[in-house]
C-alpha cells in the first residue's frame, strides 16, 4: 500500500466522520419529542444522561 493511498484512505475516512458528526449535531438541534418521532436512540437516555457519540474518526468502524 502506498503513502498516497493510504492519505487518500484516512481522508475518506475523515469525510465520512465529519458528515456523521453533522448529522448527529443537527438531529440533536431538533426537539426532543422529534428525535422520538424518528426514532432516534439516544432520545430515551436524555433523563439518564448517557450518550454514545460516533466515536473517533480513525479506527472507529
Amino acid at each position: 500500500m502506498s503513502i498516497l493511498s493510504s492519505i487518500g484512505r484516512l481522508a475518506t475516512e475523515f469525510s465520512a466522520a465529519r458528515a456523521r458528526y453533522q448529522t448527529e449535531r443537527a438531529i440533536h438541534a431538533l426537539p426532543i419529542e422529534l428525535q422520538k418521532d424518528i426514532g432516534w436512540p439516544e432520545a430515551a437516555d436524555v433523563k439518564t444522561g448517557l450518550r454514545l457519540g460516533v466515536g473517533s474518526w480513525a479506527g472507529a468502524k
